[in-house]
């Protein structure tokens, strides 16, 4: 029952802040929720008791992905 209960409010969560990576004026505030939306799935295969699954997706989603987004923005912006 809690696991139930767990699980839904994580997904509530990760549908709200999909929808703000799409909403997002800014490109830095759409990077930043992609890197809260990877943490909240990693806290959903921590609940589903997948620990290796999530520090995966803690390390590659949240970790590398966002840093290289960061990089890239970094780069391509008008100086």
């Amino acid at each position: 029952m809690m696991l139930n209960v767990s699980v839904a409010l994580l997904c509530a969560f990760l549908l709200l802040v999909a929808v703000y990576v799409v909403v997002a004026r800014s490109v830095l505030a759409a990077i930043i929720s992609m890197g809260v939306f990877s943490m909240l799935v990693t806290a959903v295969f921590v609940v589903l008791r997948a620990p290796d699954v999530a520090v995966t997706e803690a390390v590659i989603g949240a970790g590398l992905i966002t840093a290289f987004f960061v990089i890239a923005l970094d780069k391509t912006s008008e100086q």
